[in-house]
């Protein structure tokens, strides 16, 4: 196939889907979105049904089906419960069979990964890490997650990494909160995702005011968990997304910290490594494109 053909996009997130149909070459290399479609995150068997009947009213022949869910997901194709949903924090969801019930018959396959993988491989194929080698994408939003790229290549073992459910020092100031994770309590995602800033302050931190502290604490968990992957992995980009980077200022603290906590070791400026996503808003749908390209 060197014709443009249509793919279905899914970002499912915990508290909406965007869906879209991309009109894109199998490489990649020439790509739009054609149309978008929002659903509210409810049970899965209305979103994903609601996600099926967009699709077919739509009326194209869809090439592939890309989905990017949160997660966490089981993505060993030999696995009998491939495609589904494992033990999530979103009530109702876990076991759900996301792939299974998006697939579209034989001449249309589905691929899966989890949203901030998908977001990672576009960021590392059209975004910002073109040229680079290696990319991070940390999503802080409703959780929080990770997806590392090297190569052409995503990260994986067992199973997809969970970068949301690391261990932080406590920040000297927020030490009385347990953590909104309710595996975990006060791991990364439990400190700083925006329902852990809601639980103790009230608001999302775009609401707060500029001089609140909590700004300043949730820059502080962020650097430090920035200063540990580059511990481990040593990304040449650090891409962070989510409703939570949306508070200004919030990515110059961010990188303050970082610089501060790395005290010089690292090589790379924080203020070089450490950027929003060049692809905007779009990352997710165009990982999910990314996802859809892989199950040709």
């Amino acid at each position: 196939m060197s014709e443009l053909a249509h793919f279905g996009l899914v970002e499912g997130g915990g508290t909406k889907f965007v869906l879209g149909i991309a009109e894109a070459s199998p490489c990649g290399s020439q790509r739009r979105i054609v149309a978008r479609h929002r659903l509210p995150t409810t049970t899965p068997d209305e979103t994903l049904g609601a996600a099926r009947d967009w699709f077919a009213s739509e009326g194209h022949a869809l090439r592939a089906i890309g989905v990017a869910c949160f997660g966490p997901l089981q993505l060993d194709r030999a696995a009998a419960d491939w495609g589904h949903v494992t033990s999530t924090t979103k009530p109702g969801w876990s076991g759900a069979d996301v792939a299974g019930a998006l697939g579209a018959g034989p001449d249309c396959p589905v691929g899966i990964e989890t949203d901030v993988n998908a977001a990672a491989l576009a960021e590392a194929r059209w975004g910002a890490g073109v040229g680079r080698g290696s990319l991070l994408y940390l999503t802080v939003g409703t959780g929080v997650g990770g997806g590392f790229v090297s190569g052409a290549g995503l990260l994986h073992g067992l199973s997809h990494p969970e970068m949301g459910h690391i261990r932080l020092p406590r920040h000297p100031d927020d030490r009385a909160f347990a953590g909104a994770c309710p595996f975990h309590g006060d791991c990364l995602e439990g400190l700083a995702s925006g329902p852990a800033i809601i639980a103790r302050w009230g608001g999302s931190l775009s609401e707060l005011a500029a001089d609140h502290p909590a700004r300043g604490i949730i820059a502080w968990y962020l650097g430090q968990a920035c200063v540990t992957f580059r511990a481990v992995l040593q990304p040449a980009r650090i891409v962070l997304g989510g409703g939570v980077m949306a508070a200004p200022g919030l990515i110059e603290r961010i990188r303050a910290e970082t610089t501060a906590a790395g005290q010089g070791y690292f090589p790379g400026d924080p203020a070089e490594v450490i950027t929003l996503p060049a692809l905007g808003g779009d990352s997710g749908l165009l990982g999910a494109l990314a996802v859809a390209l892989g199950a040709l």
